[in-house]
């Protein structure tokens, strides 16, 4: 469906263009669409993941933002699967401009983990364990809500794994789903909302 309407969209913009060339065009511009990466994936959401900093799809406070210390805000969630060998987190924006925005991707994050304190370092190896991709600021870990304006939705997704995916510092979000399919057990979102 979201496929859809962006071709429509795209095939209205365009005038004087044959149709193939269209087509190719408004493919290529959908690709990037939040539904062709991810709601292509299976993923049962039987877990639940939280916030002390903001309820569900609450305000998030500035002091996790560009705004303030950009600092990442602290999760807690529930077991996962008695099978899961790892865990991974992601966090985006798709109310960004042009593209879904990526804010964290963190990795291979010890199963029996049930929890990340506020101010995740943004380093490549976590002590507590787990690995962590670059962000679309082009730095490792959290980087915080900075929308040019309005009021942007940032969802914070939870995906038990039944591999560790054993991919090195500073995969992209595109990668760690390439990586992660297949093998998903369990999940859980939590949506925060800020506004500038």
């Amino acid at each position: 469906m979201m496929g859809r309407r962006c071709f429509l969209r795209r095939l209205s913009s365009l005038s004087g263009i044959g149709i193939i060339g269209v087509s190719s065009l408004s493919l290529v511009a959908c690709a990037t669409n939040r539904s062709d990466a991810e709601e292509s994936l299976q993923v049962p959401k039987t877990m639940i993941l939280e916030s002390s900093a903001f309820p569900p799809d609450g305000a998030i406070p500035a002091k996790y933002t560009c705004d303030g210390d950009n600092v990442s805000p602290a999760l807690t969630w529930d077991a996962p699967p008695e099978k899961t060998l790892s865990l991974v987190l992601i966090a985006d924006d798709p109310d960004a401009p042009r593209r879904t925005y990526v804010h964290w991707v963190l990795y291979d994050l010890d199963p029996k983990i049930r929890e990340l304190p506020e101010g995740v370092p943004s380093q490549p190896i976590l002590n507590l364990g787990g690995v962590q991709g670059k962000n679309d600021f082009g730095r490792y870990g959290y980087g915080g809500p900075c929308p040019p304006n309005g009021t942007h939705r940032y969802f914070f997704k939870l995906y038990a794994l039944d591999t560790v995916l054993d991919l090195p510092p500073g995969a992209t979000k595109a990668e760690v789903i390439k990586a992660m399919k297949e093998h998903i057990l369990a999940g859980a979102e939590l949506i925060g909302r800020y506004s500038r």
